[in-house]
């Protein structure tokens, strides 16, 4: 019995997911093609991925958009949970996003994928200016480069509906933002988001330790 989250060892993590991961083959195959590439510390946990698809499906959400693609496991894993709708895909780099363009060939959802590739505050600046996505949009997530996250934030709220969800990743950061010697730039910025959204009344958040950290906001 514990009054506090449990600390995962790898023995329990690996019995966590005996019992509860349902990942697809297509899901499976490209999270291990992710890891064998420098940068596959950037690819979000299986059972994270599953959270993130039942969120969706609670929320029957159609309209997404996705800030930071990379390989794509993400944006597969929620538009497999969408029976209609579309998910908009924001990454600048069409080399990992040519892998992920591959697996949601595979997987048929193609079709429900909008994948924009450029720079995210720009692309986000021309969905909020275009008035069938301002205030339309369901669910947000972000995982992109740390220091932008409060513009991709102010964006994205703009772009919410009432009720809607932004998913920000990574806001544990490997326990560095419980620890004041690390002052680099990534790690004092979610620190600032994190204490940004405690305070914020436009939202209701829940900070959960799945992955590397997941804060959920809903707009009031």
């Amino acid at each position: 019995m514990s009054n506090k989250t449990i600390q995962l060892d790898q023995k329990l993590y690996e019995y966590l997911l005996s019992v509860s991961l349902r990942e697809p083959p297509v899901l499976k195959n490209l999270r291990v093609a992710t890891a064998t590439l420098p940068g596959a510390n950037m690819q979000i946990a299986p059972e994270q991925g599953q959270f993130m698809a039942l969120l969706v499906k609670i929320m029957a959400a159609t309209r997404l958009i996705e800030i930071g693609t990379y390989t794509g496991y993400s944006t597969l894993v929620c538009a497999l949970a969408l029976s209609d709708g579309k998910i908009i895909a924001i990454d600048r780099d069409p080399v990992a996003t040519a892998i992920a363009r591959d697996f949601w060939q595979q997987a048929k959802v193609d079709h429900l994928i909008d994948l924009r590739i450029g720079d995210a505050q720009d692309i986000l600046q021309s969905l909020v200016q275009n008035n069938s996505h301002k205030g339309a949009i369901d669910f947000v997530f972000i995982d992109a480069d740390k220091v932008n996250y409060p513009i991709y934030y102010e964006l994205s709220l703009k772009l919410l509906r009432k009720n809607g969800v932004i998913l920000f990743d990574n806001v544990l950061w490997g326990g560095a933002v419980a620890d004041e010697e690390y002052q680099d730039h990534n790690t004092t910025a979610i620190r600032n988001l994190n204490l940004e959204l405690l305070d914020d009344p436009r939202v209701d958040i829940s900070m959960v330790p799945i992955g590397d950290g997941l804060t959920i906001a809903r707009k009031k």
